[in-house]
């Protein structure tokens, strides 16, 4: 009987292969390698450097709300097809069927009835899985139909923000929206109703031009883009240098375009807290309906 035994060496091959893949992922930002199941947790913020990663409608919502007290609304708003519009084999039709598998979703908008720390409001998401949450005609009438939620049941409007833009596929239907819900916003103003805004990355183009910027308290994710058009465009457009940070959630605070930028692991205190200063009376009825 030997006294010593011959130790076992892995390769390098054999190592990777019992690590199954996807279980890290290296951080765009600080370049570290991170559990992604650590990020998760975090709703999808890097533990270190806390760059926030896009996240979907339904993952927003639920992070955010009282557990069991979302009721959505208006999935049945879906697009048509106004302009027969293609890129070279693909109709939109198609384009929009492609969306839906991508995302899990029937629009780039979710929306309905919640509760944030039992605070009711009505609140509303958009997703950039979906064509890049582009805005065209179904998205416009499912935001003035959760104003119109808001307007009926006496809550606050809580909408985040997430676009690339009109929906090119529906050309000046598309920038109709912008006229059509900055007049749903209007709506909201006069029934004396809060109506609080948060922008994440990326929020531009028709959406940041209309409905995302005309909120009573505009609140940003940190490092988000946010803003018209993009940096070279404007470059290129104007024959001028744009300033380091130019139209990130930073640079709109100090020139007065944002209140607040809010991580997204302390949003729903956040909310929360502004709900119950700006809406206690809608506290109160739900309260009363409760009992």
């Amino acid at each position: 009987m030997g006294f010593f035994k011959r130790a076992r060496f892995t390769s390098s091959k054999e190592s990777k292969k019992s690590i199954p893949d996807g279980l890290w992922i290296k951080c765009v930002t600080c370049g570290q390698t991170v559990y992604k199941n650590d990020i998760e947790l975090n709703l999808q913020v890097c533990p270190h450097c806390e760059h926030h990663y896009r996240i979907g409608a339904r993952e927003r919502i639920a992070s955010l709300v009282d557990a069991g007290s979302f009721e959505e609304r208006h999935q049945n708003v879906t697009t048509g097809d106004p302009l027969h519009f293609a890129v070279g084999q693909e109709t939109y039709p198609e384009r929009i069927v492609r969306a839906k598998e991508q995302s899990g979703l029937s629009e780039a908008l979710v929306g309905g009835f919640a509760t944030i720390e039992t605070q009711p409001a009505v609140v509303g998401a958009m997703d950039s899985k979906f064509i890049m949450a582009s805005m065209g005609s179904a998205l416009g009438e499912r935001f003035a139909r959760l104003v119109r939620d808001a307007v009926e049941s006496r809550r606050p409007l809580i909408m985040f923000a997430a676009s690339g833009g009109a929906r090119m596929q529906e050309g000046i239907l598309a920038l109709m929206q912008m006229a059509k819900t900055a007049n749903a916003v209007r709506q909201v103003n006069e029934a004396g109703l809060p109506y609080i805004v948060v922008l994440t990355d990326p929020t531009s183009g028709g959406v940041f031009a209309s409905w995302a910027t005309l909120g009573d308290i505009i609140i940003a994710e940190p490092k988000a883009y946010v803003g018209f058009a993009g940096t070279r465009l404007i470059e290129g457009a104007l024959k001028v240098k744009i300033p380091a940070g130019f139209q990130t959630a930073e640079y709109q605070l100090e020139n007065g375009f944002v209140d607040h930028i809010v991580k997204r692991t302390e949003m729903r205190e956040h909310l929360g807290k502004l709900l119950r200063y700006l809406a206690p009376q809608a506290s109160l009825r739900a309260h009363a309906a409760h009992r």
